[in-house]
């Protein structure tokens, strides 16, 4: 991370904090804090303890290393530029001329330099080597990030894996929670490479190898998180994007080899027999993950360079640190995801739709039906398959991240007729869905001409709200969205004690009035006036198939926090919040400095 850290230095992108704070909640506060900044940096705490274990660290601790778009640039390059090499590897034709030759030839020899080298002798991340009862996780400054989390989680771990016969390379990014000095649990979800891996091993009853990376070169973690389809290595994205290898050595005590540059290196085995109840753990969707069983991992030696830097990241309620990561993600796989949907234009995922809830797609339509294609296309390829709620607009449509304009442009083309509800499988983190990585998908064909007429009357908000009132006590405020649009929306926030399909029973009378009515709860600290965490709130708790009701013209959309008032038989997950005491201090130390307004602007 050495290097790494005088980038950030060198181009005014780093804080230092020499103050002595705490692994539990103080640092990943902080961190959270500083990230949703407009000018954000990434931050290095160099004075790190851990004060429930009396316990003093002598290793530094960065975080938020993709602090913004300039970091991500300097660190992975940038996203159209990569997207465009990608593009044209993929249209490569046999050359005619001898310059086309040549072109051809540079782009293959290139290629050379995505396969991964394997050294011999020890690397710099093998300077230090702990075996057996010497390897305790508790040596290294493992965070908590959140008061109910299950425990101390890895949050920027390089999960290293390999096939039962040894074909098959993957690096994944997965939490991983630490149960005791010896003992590492492992998140992997079922779409991953991992436990794809897992399931070999199960079934013929071996130990499965894994190692953990930390720090490095930071280009390994956005390798981790990169869609790749299954059986690409990542580390040859690494050296596509790189154009040099990936320098590679063995492990210690198990076979897996891994980049020679980390700081930190966590061997051990996976007992396929063996699950353990893993979790809560505050999540990137803002709400917290719930306790399920997953594998877990035997440690069997911590390596290390002699003076190494841990890398952490937090994930919690939007903008974070994955804003960053997932856009230059969009722009380099955007050639991968037309190669399965030829008539894509261009995609865009906003981050308060937390990646999977929402994307926005813009096509050249070419015939009746063909978002709704493309839709099916989206839902049933790679990691798109887990997307939500998918909107698709013309070619001839504003730029997909001119939010203003193109939410204008979309409101203008809702036709009920062209709504797409279906079911499909969705992130095993989506906590709306009535069954465990299965509910609803929503697809909204926007692509064809305005819709005719408003077809209903416009009253002021507190006209609105004052006759919404008249027919019930349960609505708390409003606020009216777009009512310069075909379908203006219309916000209200309840005291939900019923399911509120009765609410919009008993609001039908006012449908003269309302083209599209979204319904969330009073509590969780929501905003009628903040309409970025209203789309995080409401794209979060919608499953389609039970929360949208189509009543005549007007759409309702339930997004309030779901109970046995609705038939929901899962537990309802908690908010991801800061702890206030823990905010508070912060504040009054003048470590952070916020105000009110940005405390309640960002839901912390």
């Amino acid at each position: 991370m050495k290097e790494a850290i005088e980038i950030l230095k060198n181009n005014d992108l780093l804080k230092i904090i020499d103050d002595e704070l705490d692994i539990y909640l103080e640092i990943p506060h902080i961190a959270y804090v500083e990230v949703k900044k407009e000018d954000s940096k990434a931050i290095l705490f160099t004075n790190v303890v851990d004060r429930k274990n009396d316990k003093k660290f002598d290793i530094p601790v960065l975080m938020n290393v993709f602090c913004n778009e300039k970091a991500v640039k300097l660190f992975i390059g940038d996203g159209d530029k990569i997207g465009n090499e990608i593009q044209s590897l993929l249209k490569m034709k046999p050359p005619s001329s001898f310059s086309e030759k040549l072109s051809t030839f540079g782009k293959l020899f290139a290629l050379k330099n995505t396969i991964p080298k394997k050294n011999k002798g020890k690397g710099e991340c093998q300077e230090l080597i702990k075996l057996g009862s010497e390897a305790k996780l508790s040596d290294l400054p493992i965070l908590t990030t959140w008061e109910q989390d299950g425990g101390p989680f890895i949050t920027m771990g390089q999960v290293y894996t390999t096939s039962l016969n040894g074909e098959m390379k993957n690096l994944g990014m997965y939490r991983l929670q630490v149960y005791d000095d010896h003992t590492l649990g492992m998140h992997w979800q079922i779409h991953k490479d991992s436990n794809h891996f897992f399931h070999e091993y199960k079934k013929a009853g071996k130990k499965m190898p894994v190692s953990i990376g930390i720090g490095g070169d930071p280009m390994y973690i956005w390798c981790g998180q990169a869609p790749l389809p299954i059986g690409i290595f990542e580390l040859m994205l690494y050296g596509f994007v790189k154009n040099k290898n990936a320098q590679l050595v063995k492990s210690i005590t198990n076979d897996i080899y891994v980049p020679k540059d980390n700081d930190f290196i966590i061997e051990g085995f996976v007992d396929p027999s063996k699950l353990r109840i893993e979790g809560p753990f505050g999540d990137h969707t803002g709400y917290y993950t719930l306790e399920e069983e997953y594998p877990f991992m035997e440690v069997t030696a911590i390596t290390s360079k002699e003076k190494p830097t841990y890398l952490a990241t937090v994930v919690g309620k939007p903008p974070l640190e994955d804003k960053y990561m997932g856009h230059a993600t969009e722009r380099i796989f955007l050639p991968l995801l037309k190669t399965t949907a030829p008539d894509l234009i261009d995609y865009y995922m906003p981050e308060n739709g937390v990646f999977h809830n929402l994307i926005l797609a813009k096509i050249k339509t070419l015939y009746p039906g063909h978002a709704q294609q493309m839709m099916h296309a989206f839902w049933g390829v790679g990691q798109m398959s887990f997307v939500k709620h998918a909107i698709f607009v013309n070619e001839d449509a504003p730029s997909l991240t001119d939010h203003k304009a193109i939410t204008e442009h979309i409101l203008n083309r809702i036709d009920i007729e062209e709504i797409l509800i279906t079911r499909g499988v969705v992130d095993a983190l989506d906590h709306s869905s009535p069954k465990f990585a299965v509910g609803g998908k929503l697809g909204l064909d926007c692509t064809g001409d305005e819709v005719y007429e408003l077809g209903i009357s416009l009253l002021s908000d507190n006209e609105l709200l004052s006759k919404m009132n008249e027919v019930t006590n349960e609505i708390k405020d409003l606020k009216q969205y777009f009512t310069n649009t075909k379908n203006p929306v219309t916000v209200i926030t309840v005291d939900k004690n019923r399911n509120q399909e009765e609410l919009f029973e008993d609001l039908k009378s006012l449908y003269k009035y309302i083209k599209i009515l979204v319904i969330i709860d009073a509590s969780n600290q929501n905003d009628v006036e903040n309409s970025y965490m209203l789309v995080w709130r409401v794209v979060n708790n919608m499953d389609s198939n039970r929360d949208i009701y189509i009543k005549e013209n007007t759409i309702c959309v339930d997004g309030t926090n779901k109970n046995t008032l609705d038939n929901f038989k899962r537990r309802w997950p908690d908010d991801v919040d800061c702890t206030p005491a823990v905010l508070q201090s912060l504040r009054d130390r003048k470590i952070i400095d916020i105000s009110d307004e940005f405390i309640k602007e960002f839901q912390l």
